[in-house]
């Protein structure tokens, strides 16, 4: 972990940016506390923050930006706290939508569909529509999402295929289950981020961050920016990719 406020003058080589990052959006609410706030102010916060990101995003020409904005362990905190995420996250889609689609960027929301409100998910479809055209950064919104949803999901939709003979089972590759995952559409992250300071990856992409670089900021998430996504990245930009190989043999 970095103190990135403490890190003057980011040089990133322009040939070699992760062409997909993403985030785990954490500290919200301790933001907040540590204010004297209530969480709803450290979420609407944050709201900020991703437009702030998906900005410096889409100036770097990052392919693909992937925001960790509800668990589908989230579903058991206070009803009051949920239904104050889902109306500030639809509310927050269609304001930047405008904005969106005059910087090129095309919205898509993955996640369990089946337990969102009807309404936010209407609000949400409709921005994913009118953003559809955006051929820069798309930002992906993982709403009511955990990997081992995705995962399941995925094994249930195989396994009616193999049952209607329409696949072998013996023939199930990697590539299989990939094409049967939520995220089938985009390439696995090159990074992912953590903000708040927890080392886990909390049920997000497990699949997909199989060789992803991770990198775990103390700073809160409203408190993230333009200059802290740099600092990731120039993190990433030092290191080896191996996959598993000897750095003799990936030189």
């Amino acid at each position: 972990m970095e103190e990135t406020h403490r890190i003057p003058n980011i040089q990133l080589d322009m040939a070699r940016l992760p062409r997909h990052i993403a985030i785990i959006m954490d500290g919200n609410g301790r933001w907040a506390q540590a204010r004297g706030l209530e969480r709803a102010a450290g979420h609407v916060e944050g709201v900020a923050t991703v437009r702030r990101i998906t900005e410096e995003a889409s100036r770097l020409g990052i392919g693909y930006l992937t925001l960790y904005a509800f668990s589908t362990e989230n579903w058991n905190r206070p009803q009051a706290e949920v239904d104050a995420l889902m109306h500030l996250i639809a509310t927050a889609i269609e304001r930047e939508t405008p904005d969106l689609i005059k910087n090129n960027v095309s919205l898509r929301v993955i996640g369990d569909a089946s337990r969102m409100p009807a309404d936010t998910l209407a609000r949400l479809e409709r921005c994913v529509r009118d953003t559809s055209a955006g051929t820069g950064l798309t930002l992906v919104l993982a709403i009511s999402y955990s990997s081992r949803w995705e995962i399941t999901d995925a094994a249930r939709r195989i396994a009616a295929e193999a049952a209607a003979g329409r696949i072998d089972p013996a023939g199930i590759t990697d590539e299989t289950i990939a094409r049967n995952l939520a995220t089938a559409f985009m390439p696995d992250p090159d990074l992912l981020i953590r903000t708040g300071g927890d080392m886990r990856v909390s049920n997000f992409l497990l699949w997909q961050i199989a060789y992803s670089e991770l990198y775990v900021t103390d700073i809160y998430w409203p408190d993230f920016d333009g200059h802290d996504l740099r600092v990731a990245i120039a993190d990433y930009q030092r290191r080896q990719r191996r996959f598993g190989l000897t750095g003799e043999q990936v030189k």
